[in-house]
């Protein structure tokens, strides 16, 4: 996307900087005829608000004003023609603590937008459309979100909004793509008609692969199986799709890649379409395809090549697991070459292009402890999976748009491969850790799973830190990790007891502040106390140790002991450890590992 960022007077200069570094924005400007010595000069463009928006107006996507909404609204009032043609418009007061998307709520996904800049500067958002007061879908863009595109008349569709804002019953029919959206509170209000059910069109908007309706979201399932004589142009495969797809009443806008024989990766025409429609192509080996069933083998394909069927056998190939066969082989032919094309619908979309993970360390507990990055991702994904003790540490920053997918507590592989399979399927998603994703969290699963994934078919992802609770037991206890120090879990459900003893020997060895994670459950239950013995037998029995348990819950607390104080019956896995080195102190509860400043 294309946004620019206008500050309305020399007050915004730190807001546009901070909106610079965002993916929203890539060029900032002040109004006026203010000048900046330095490098402020070099970032900052001065123009007329009116002039950058004579040249830019028809290739932005978003403008966002610094300033006032009656001051904004002048500048853009001439340039407005209709509301999905329009760029989306936010406007920010000079001290960021509102923000309202004014133009393109729905078709530029400006709403989507405020909100993950509401959550990154802690602005308010102010909004006064229906589907925000009242938990209405955005019937005309939520479909984004889910990887979908849409079809239809605009005026058709807005006659259906006005509908829902009427508070009349409004229908869905889908036919195909992922149906996880109905189970968002927003997506439960909407009535399901059942394929045997008589529709009510004036009330209805469709989820498919079709075309004759007036308001569709088509899902990105269909593969398109290529077969074709060398060097066969590239009109001739577009121009033949294109009828392909009309006869059969199917959308251009639901098709997920394109699928051929392994020999054609240097097709020219192919890759041509394929980057056209920036799209990808699946090339499988004569030896896959032959052992695919199709209704229509070709003996003479078969001696050419080494298999009986290219098309059919390839976007069934390409489609998966219980994929079906939607429209048979046809061969298109004229002076520039030849073509066989067949279409296959797949069970689940493929959209990997517009898919995104966000690991997400959700910090120890409190909604506080969330870090603003953290708070921008969960409102850009649409879909949130987690343990679902976590989940409900963080739902109050939930829309009713989003979904919850909960999992109990040793599922981490399994809502990693959901994480995965839904970006593939075109979804924003966020995974959900508690602490810091990175400290024994989810974020090292997720990526070796998705190093298994080859780089051109694997799904944006980014890893958003957060608060990890051994930061937060040091900081209410003073400051314990001042100097160097180590974490170790004592679970050794995935690490092997000897390595464990090893590592805490060399922490030992090397006097660090000692954090121990995991440390005792109702299975084990003897290895803290065997830590315990080793430490002892190279720091004193008087060696300062905080024992913090569900810190930042409701029921957090924290207790100081020694070595050889520890109550282990207290202990279990809410509990957080730190056991000071040498140089350790605690006075007057103040638990310190010195840095050595006060020496220099």
């Amino acid at each position: 996307m294309k946004g620019i960022a206008i500050g309305l007077s020399n007050n915004s200069k730190e807001i546009l900087k901070r909106l610079k570094k965002t993916e929203f924005v890539e060029e900032i400007y002040i109004a006026g005829s203010s000048k900046d010595d330095g490098e402020e000069n070099e970032l900052i463009q001065v123009h007329k608000p009116r002039e950058i928006l004579l040249k830019q107006w028809p290739e932005l996507d978003l403008i966002i004003f610094i300033g006032s909404i009656a001051a904004s609204i002048r500048i853009i009032n001439s340039f407005l023609t209709s509301k999905d043609q329009d760029p989306g418009v936010i406007v920010i007061d000079k001290k960021c603590s509102k923000i309202v998307p004014l133009i393109g709520l729905h078709q530029s996904n400006t709403q989507n937008i405020a909100y993950q800049i509401s959550n990154l500067l802690g602005g308010e958002i102010i909004e006064t459309n229906n589907s925000n007061d009242q938990s209405f879908l955005n019937l005309d863009s939520f479909g984004n979100q889910w990887g979908w595109k849409r079809s239809g008349n605009i005026k058709d569709w807005s006659k259906l909004v006005i509908k829902q804002s009427k508070n009349e019953e409004i229908f869905c029919k889908q036919l195909s793509g992922n149906s996880l959206w109905k189970t968002s509170e927003s997506g439960e209000i909407i009535n399901q008609i059942n394929k045997k059910e008589i529709e009510k069109p004036d009330s209805t908007f469709h989820v498919s692969i079709f075309e004759n309706n007036k308001r569709n979201w088509h899902p990105p399932v269909l593969w398109i199986g290529i077969g074709c004589e060398r060097n066969t142009s590239k009109e001739l495969i577009s121009n033949s799709l294109n009828n392909f797809l009309e006869t059969g009443n199917l959308s251009k806008q639901s098709i997920a890649g394109f699928a051929t024989i392994d020999i054609k990766k240097d097709e020219k025409a192919i890759l041509e379409l394929s980057e056209e429609k920036n799209l990808p192509v699946k090339f499988f080996s004569k030896e896959d395809l032959s052992k695919i069933i199709v209704p229509n083998p070709s003996n003479v394909v078969h001696k050419e090549i080494g298999t009986p069927s290219v098309a059919e056998a390839s976007c069934l190939l390409a489609a998966g697991e219980k994929s079906k066969l939607l429209q048979e082989k046809r061969i298109f032919k004229n002076q520039s070459g030849a073509v066989t094309i067949a279409v296959a619908e797949s069970k689940n979309q493929y959209y990997p292009a517009n898919g995104e993970i966000h690991i997400i360390g959700s910090g120890p507990g409190d909604i506080s402890f969330l870090t603003s990055n953290a708070k921008k991702a969960l409102s850009r994904c649409i879909v949130w999976i987690g343990y679902k003790m976590y989940l409900d540490l963080i739902k109050p920053l939930k829309r009713d748009d989003q979904v919850l997918v909960e999992s109990k507590l040793t599922q981490e592989r399994e809502r990693c491969i959901k994480a995965i399979k839904l970006a593939e399927e075109g979804v924003k998603v966020a995974l959900i850790s508690s602490g810091e994703s990175g400290f024994y969290g989810m974020a090292g699963l997720l990526l070796e799973l998705l190093q298994k994934i080859k780089k051109e078919s694997r799904p944006y992802f980014e890893v958003h830190p957060g608060i990890s609770s051994v930061q937060l037991a040091a900081a209410l206890s003073g400051a314990p990790l001042m100097n160097d120090f180590c974490s170790i879990s004592l679970s050794d459900k995935l690490t092997p007891w000897s390595l464990i003893e090893k590592r805490i020997e060399g922490a030992l060895i090397g006097d660090f502040v000692i954090a121990l994670f995991n440390p005792q459950s109702i299975e084990r239950n003897w290895q803290l106390k065997s830590v315990i013995d080793q430490c002892l037998e190279s720091r004193p029995g008087n060696t300062p140790v905080l024992i913090a348990r569900q810190v930042g819950r409701e029921n957090q607390s924290k207790k100081f002991f020694t070595l050889g104080t520890i109550p282990f019956k207290e202990i279990d896995m809410l509990s957080i450890i730190i056991i000071g080195n040498s140089q350790t102190t605690l006075v007057d509860e103040i638990f310190l590992t010195p840095r050595g400043y006060l020496q220099n």
